[in-house]
């Protein structure tokens, strides 16, 4: 049994302080437990000799200093994987949120994977036919390559990234092909979207989602898309599947990554985002690829919406530099009524 600590000192917003803890790691998972029996979850922040400041995934309401105690798991979050994923919908702490039964997972995979070794990447050569025009014509997409998609607030990036989930494949062959899509701080109607147009297509047959409302708390967001690509990499080295994972909205994470990081007091960087936010994308984006040996491949297409239009705004910018070219789209070519508005000219693949 894990060692429960009634020393809560100190509950602000988001963050909990507790004291005189022993043996507990960074990024390890915990549960809280009220007075009145309720658990909620949260993973620890920062240790400092004894001390753990501890980032809580649900409301911090309820929570009384003397009463409540605060247990450690000793592992940080895991992801149960099967391939019984394929059809199903998790919220973005992969629960199932589609009214079917739990899943029996063959194994459990810690969410923060590592990138793939350079030496061991296979160079992306096979064309995956995503039905777009624009895309298969002028900014090619393969397989092992990371493309992302930047757009505007207001451009309709939501239909382009459920129009390729919905008929992208790979020509001439038969070999299994799957969808991982994992949607940040995105609002309910878009969710709703999103699972109406999968299933009404039967995408969803294929298709594992990851959803993260705005509602959401803030931490959950920065672990959905880590989810999502555990997913990825569960069907795609494991069970030699080719991956598309979809990744929408990354402007969403990285202003989460902003939220955590000013509650922590971290000295901020450009713009408020935090210094080590080109690690952390770069963390996401560099777990695509194809493993020399291996079947499987992962294909990334981030989307994220750059504020006020502005390409050299630290998140399209910093994600420019680690990804293979970008998809632009553009406010005039939607204003001529052009579906989907991609802008040729700037895109590059």
């Amino acid at each position: 049994m894990p060692k429960e600590y009634r020393t809560i000192q100190e509950v602000t917003g988001p963050l909990m302080l507790v004291k005189g803890v022993e043996n507990v790691k960074y990024d390890e998972l915990g549960e809280i437990e009220l007075a009145d029996g309720t658990k909620r979850r949260c993973k620890v922040l920062e240790i400092d000799e004894g001390n753990a400041l501890v980032q809580l995934f649900e409301a911090s309401t309820g929570i009384n200093l003397e009463s409540s105690k605060v247990r450690f798991f000793g592992k940080s979050l895991t992801l149960g994987v099967s391939e019984d994923m394929l059809g199903r919908m998790f919220d973005g702490m992969g629960r199932a949120i589609d009214d079917g039964p739990e899943i029996i997972p063959d194994a459990r995979m810690d969410i923060n994977g590592l990138p793939i070794n350079p030496a061991a990447r296979a160079y992306p050569s096979e064309f995956i036919q995503t039905g777009v025009s624009a895309i298969d014509g002028l900014n090619t997409l393969v397989r092992g390559q990371k493309l992302p998609i930047f757009s505007c607030s207001g451009l309709p990036h939501a239909n382009l990234a459920a129009q390729i989930a919905r008929q992208a494949k790979v020509r001439g062959t038969d070999e299994q092909f799957a969808v991982v899509f994992a949607a940040m701080g995105i609002t309910f109607e878009e969710a709703s979207f999103f699972m109406n147009s999968f299933r009404e297509t039967g995408a969803i047959d294929r298709a594992v989602m990851f959803l993260n409302l705005a509602n959401d708390p803030a931490v959950e967001r920065i672990s959905t898309p880590r989810m999502a690509l555990t997913a990825a990499e569960y069907l795609a080295f494991e069970k030699d599947m080719h991956v598309l994972v979809i990744l929408t909205d990354i402007t969403n994470y990285a202003d989460s990554l902003r939220e955590i990081s000013a509650a922590r007091k971290e000295v901020p960087g450009r713009r408020g985002y935090p210094g080590y936010m080109y690690t952390d994308l770069a963390s996401l984006y560099e777990r695509a690829g194809r493993q020399l040996g291996r079947k499987g491949s992962i294909t990334m297409i981030p989307i994220l919406t750059m504020p006020e239009d502005d390409k050299t705004h630290p998140i399209p910018d910093l994600t420019g530099y680690i990804t293979e070219g970008q998809i632009m789209l553009g406010r005039d070519l939607y204003r001529r009524g052009i579906q989907p508005p991609i802008d040729v000219l700037p895109s590059l693949s």
